[in-house]
C-alpha cells in the first residue's frame, strides 16, 4: 500500500530528453494540466526532465515551465531514465518520452488508483497516434496482439519506487528496448506476489509520429526487417542502426 506524505510528492514523472526544445513544451503543458486535476493537489506530482547532454534550449525551457532539471551525462535513454529516477522523490515513478504530444488529464488519478491497492506491479497507459495513415495504422495494428498477450504497453510507464529499485531500473547497456526489458523484469517481480502488469487504457497518451514524419509512414514494416536480416547475416550492425535511429536523428 502506498501512502501519501505531506513532505514529498506521491508521483514523480521522469522525462528523458536530449535536444527536445521543439517538442518538450507541449508535453509539459499537458502534464501541468494533469497535475492540476490530481486529487491530492498539484504538489502531489513532480516533473523531472532528465537532460541527457542537450545542446539546445531543452534545460532552460524545462526550468521555465516549472520542471526540475537533472543533468545526465551518459548518452543512453536508459541512463537518462535512471538518472531522473534517482533524483525523484515520489513513491510512484512514471516515465514518458519527451516528444509525447500529451497525456490524459486524469492520468495521475488513474495511476495512483491502480497502484494503491497492490493488485498490480506496474503498467502503462498505452497511446493513440497524433495522426494516422495506412502505414501508421497497419504498424499500430500489428503491434496490438503483442500488447494484448503481454500486457506490456507504452505511453506513461509506471511502477512503485521500491519495485523500480528491486529490478535495478533500466539496463544502461542497451541502446534501445530498455523499456521492454524493464517491463519484463517488473512482470517477473510481481508474479510470485500474484501481481500483474496493467494497461491503463482509459488514460491513453497521444504519441508523436516524429519517427514516421522523418523516416516515412511505412518505415517500420520496410526498414526493421532489413535491419534484423542484416544483423543475422552479419551485413549490418544493429547497434549502428540504433545510434542512427534513436540518437543521431534530426531534432
Amino acid at each position: 500500500m502506498i501512502t501519501a506524505s505531506p513532505d514529498r510528492p506521491r508521483i514523480s514523472v521522469v522525462i528523458p530528453a536530449h535536444n527536445e526544445a521543439r517538442f518538450l513544451p507541449r508535453l509539459l503543458r499537458s502534464l501541468g494540466a494533469a497535475r492540476g486535476r490530481f486529487v491530492q493537489g498539484a504538489g502531489g506530482v513532480e516533473i523531472i526532465v532528465a537532460d541527457n547532454a542537450s545542446t539546445d534550449a531543452t534545460p532552460r525551457i524545462a526550468a521555465e515551465q516549472g520542471a526540475r532539471v537533472v543533468p545526465v551525462a551518459k548518452r543512453t535513454i536508459a541512463a537518462a531514465r535512471n538518472g531522473g529516477a534517482r533524483a525523484a522523490s515520489g513513491d510512484i515513478l512514471a516515465f514518458i518520452d519527451a516528444d509525447t504530444v500529451s497525456v490524459h488529464p486524469e492520468t495521475f488519478n488513474v495511476i495512483a488508483g491502480l497502484l494503491g491497492p497492490g493488485r498490480f506491479v506496474g503498467g502503462a497507459t498505452g497511446v493513440r497516434m497524433e495522426r494516422l495513415s495506412p502505414g501508421i495504422a497497419l504498424t499500430y495494428a500489428l503491434m496490438l496482439p503483442i500488447v494484448w498477450l503481454t500486457r506490456m504497453d507504452t505511453g506513461v510507464v509506471f511502477c512503485r519506487r521500491e519495485d523500480f529499485l528491486a529490478v535495478g531500473g533500466y539496463d544502461e547497456n542497451l541502446l534501445f528496448a530498455e523499456d521492454v526489458k524493464f517491463l519484463f523484469a517488473l512482470r517477473r517481480l510481481g508474479r510470485p506476489r500474484g501481481q500483474r502488469l496493467v494497461r491503463a487504457r482509459s488514460v491513453k497518451a497521444v504519441a508523436s509520429t516524429r519517427k514516421f514524419d522523418e523516416f516515412g509512414d511505412w518505415h517500420y514494416l520496410l526498414d526493421f526487417p532489413r535491419v534484423i536480416l542484416g544483423q543475422l547475416f552479419g551485413r549490418r550492425s544493429l547497434a549502428d542502426f540504433a545510434r542512427r535511429y534513436w540518437y543521431e536523428t534530426r531534432r
